[in-house]
């Protein structure tokens, strides 16, 4: 491609709104096509200079007679992707870490879309700030003509195209779509996460809240995240305490789930769409840049000039509106995205096709004393390979991009990998006469029903406590005008389980004896090879299930390896989790604490004396308003975090309600939840209510002995048994014939005889 030019050809134009008159021309980073719509063209070209494979993306106006308008030109840079780099050898420890962040195949298409509608729209505003006098919705002033062409022009239109559906359908599709009939996109991947309150931006649209400096919201300016991150979440490592009544397996299986939910991926940008200044590099605040700025007095890092590096999360197309809204790259529903992908592209290349069997594919190259571990990513440079380059053991590819970051987080998704190969051979032994697609299918069904049952019946109530009856009440079955998609709010009230990670990582022998010195967490992110090299996942597994999670208290919130030493070894500065969940919240424009809290129905505390009575700690308060001058705009995250317990459970009021609602949607509006009638028989129902965490690890490792309630804490050897006195998933309601497999068909009708059962439901 050639450099773009100076001049554009002559284009048909028609007027925008009388206020503006202009004529917009503009150019696409997309190779080779050129458009001539009325008012609008689309040229090729490439960014001048060294900018490589940068793109630029223009908008030129020409209005002659009208002064502000008569001559003016906005560009901005649309960057190379971090893959390009690193194609290029153009990379460093930053991008590779970064590389696992971001929108792949359908979701980088779908941010980039909507990355080029909201700078088309951003770029035309700046312009007409001089035309129009006070705040103006820039989508207000054009015709729905004009931002159809803008969508058209973007790749957003692709957004609003008709699904069409199968209404044969017997299994989920890999994307969630056409879940809901009557509204085939709701809770399919790279769709918008869905808003329950209206979202507040510093400037009603897209500029977060704390973006200015010294703005004043509620009367107060929004303290620096690093420093609420100093003054509240950290506490010295000997005031350090774990739950009794919790185990480290409740922390991990709160993040497995977590990833079959919601993914909002960085947006492709790695510098500034208005100049070429690198965010993770820069302490300029550019967008997408959005850099988390030192405090005074920092613990740590003393240099305040320094910044930690934080890049805007990816938005999505609004249909219209210039509010912001976030992608959530994976599908909504509980249904095993993480292990089997939510793009079809994805879940084919994590599929065995050599053979009839219905197979995930494993690694070729080593295995777990003959059990399979997830086969590799085929990235030639990836973190993992950064985390010990003599090993030389890069990542593994999973169904969800973030499987390498925390070794316990790798094994259960190599653990749930085995169990659907482990379903796949029973249930073709079962039924010889099924084909590869039709064995797949059914484990993947199977797969995604136990996760159900062992979040609902297992995880939920010791996560809500006594709140979960009130909160998720018995099923009633599938209802179509319930809304699953996952909310904006829900992605940082569901980390709170950040706060329930310890410091360290545990490896437990044969006898639950400690295999060696504890790893530090730093030293555990993408540090796969310790996997491969040192004894396979079932020493962490042991560990999972026999140590404790650490306690999340008021006075200790997030342990320093996650405060101060996340990423470290591949970043230049190491990460503060605590403080990029606030620039993550802020970043999303999420609401402050009192609006949620009203959202909840509960009370909105107005000043100090308030809080301290919600919070049940008046010095906490006290920092509270120190910081924020006023509840109304404490971040979420840490207000919600910051509650006491609900009675048996562990979040406080808000996050239980927030969480819990969530839950609820999810369950109701899935017409393949697993107790939804017509999705598994009851014959298949009564089999599945056996299933549990601890026979899922019996069955897929050489593990002999666990615990009965793998979620509680339990001491090695209280509360463990042998396996063999862990329920068995009995598949022989699975049995089929070709006549039943008709008769599900619509041809005729003959029931396969299966063994009774009592499932007590």
């Amino acid at each position: 491609m050639g450099n773009l030019r100076d001049s554009f050809p002559a284009t048909r134009t028609a007027p925008l709104p009388s206020v503006a008159g202009a004529a917009l021309v503009s150019s696409s980073y997309h190779a080779g096509r050129q458009m001539t719509l009325p008012w609008f063209a689309v040229q090729t070209g490439d960014a001048p200079g060294e900018l490589g494979c940068l793109a630029r993306w223009c908008v030129t106006c020409r209005t002659p007679g009208f002064a502000p308008f008569q001559s003016c030109r906005c560009c901005v840079i649309l960057p190379c992707s971090i893959k390009e780099h690193l194609q290029n050898d153009a990379f460093t420890p930053v991008e590779l870490l970064r590389y696992f962040k971001q929108p792949v195949a359908g979701t980088r298409a779908a941010v980039r879309a909507a990355d080029y509608m909201e700078t088309t729209l951003a770029l035309l505003k700046e312009k007409l700030q001089r035309a129009v006098r006070g705040n103006f919705n820039v989508t207000d002033l054009l015709t729905p003509d004009q931002l159809g062409m803008i969508s058209k022009a973007s790749g957003c239109d692709q957004q609003d195209k008709k699904i069409n559906c199968d209404t044969s359908d017997g299994y989920r599709t890999i994307t969630g779509e056409c879940n809901n009939r009557r509204n085939p996109s709701l809770g399919a991947s790279n769709r918008a996460l869905v808003r329950w309150l209206p979202a507040e931006y510093e400037d009603g649209v897209s500029v977060p809240r704390g973006w200015t400096e010294e703005k004043r919201f509620s009367g107060f300016p929004f303290p620096l995240v690093r420093k609420v991150s100093n003054e509240i979440v950290r506490f010295p490592p000997g005031q350090l305490r774990m739950d009794q009544q919790r185990s480290l397996m409740f922390m991990q299986w709160g993040q497995f789930i977590d990833h079959d939910l919601d993914f909002s991926p960085d947006t492709p940008a790695r510098v500034t769409f208005t100049g070429n200044v690198d965010c993770d590099i820069s302490c300029a605040k550019q967008p997408p840049c959005f850099p988390i700025k030192i405090p005074l007095n920092d613990p740590r890092i003393k240099n305040t000039k320094d910044c930690l590096p934080f890049t805007r999360s990816a938005p999505a197309c609004t249909g219209g509106t210039a509010i912001r809204d976030q992608i959530n790259a994976i599908t909504s529903f509980l249904d095993g995205s993480m292990v089997y992908g939510s793009e079809v592209s994805l879940a084919n290349t994590l599929r065995n096709r050599t053979s009839q069997l219905g197979l995930l594919a494993v690694n070729q190259n080593f295995t777990d004393r003959g059990k399979a571990y997830m086969p590799f990513s085929n990235m030639q440079k990836s973190p993992c390979l950064i985390a010990n380059k003599e090993a030389k053991i890069p990542c593994f590819l999973a169904g969800d991009s973030r499987a390498n970051e925390m070794l316990e987080l790798t094994c259960m998704h190599t653990l749930f990998l085995r169990e659907h190969n482990r379903l796949a051979r029973q249930l073709k032994r079962l039924n010889p006469h099924w084909n590869g697609e039709k064995v797949y299918q059914e484990a993947r069904k199977i797969l995604g029903a136990m996760i159900q049952i062992i979040t609902y019946r297992d995880y939920l109530p010791l996560l809500l406590g006594t709140s979960f009856q009130g909160l998720i009440p018995r099923y009633q079955g599938y209802n179509e005008s319930v809304d699953p998609r996952i909310s904006n709010v829900f992605t940082l009230a569901f980390r709170f389980a950040h706060a329930s990670v310890p410091p360290t990582v545990d490896r437990l022998s044969q006898s639950y004896k400690p295999m060696g010195p504890k790893i530090q967490l730093r030293n555990t992110f993408f540090a796969v090879w310790r996997i491969i090299k040192e004894g396979g996942i079932d020493p962490f597994l042991r560990s999972l299930m026999a140590n404790q999670a650490k306690l999340m208290t008021q006075q200790q919130m997030v342990v320093d390896e996650l405060r101060d030493r996340m990423f470290e070894q591949v970043e230049r500065i190491g990460f503060d989790l605590a403080a990029l969940n606030m620039q993550r919240s802020r970043d999303h424009g999420l609401p402050g604490y009192n609006s949620w809290r009203q959202f909840c129905g509960l009370s909105q505390p107005s000043g100090l004396q308030a809080l301290a009575g919600v919070l049940k700690n008046p010095n906490l308060a006290k920092k509270f308003m120190q910081l924020y001058g006023t509840p109304k705009n404490i971040d979420i995250w840490i207000g919600a975090l910051a509650e006491p317990f609900v009675n048996g459970g562990r979040v406080g009021p808000l996050m239980a309600c927030l969480i819990g609602t969530q839950f609820r949607n999810i369950r109701d509006g899935d017409r393949f939840w697993w107790e939804n009638p017509g999705v598994f028989t009851p014959l298949q129902r009564c089999s599945l209510v056996k299933i549990s965490l601890s026979r899922i690890i019996c069955d897929n490792t050489d593990i002999s002995k666990v615990p009965r309630h793998i979620f509680k804490a339990n001491r090695y050897p209280c509360g463990f048994v042998s396996c063999s006195k862990i329920p068995k998933l009995d598949l022989r309601a699975w049995k089929s014939t070709r006549t039943k497999e008709a008769a599900e068909q619509g041809i005729s009708f003959k029931q396969q005889v299966a063994p009774a059962c009592s499932c007590g439901r």
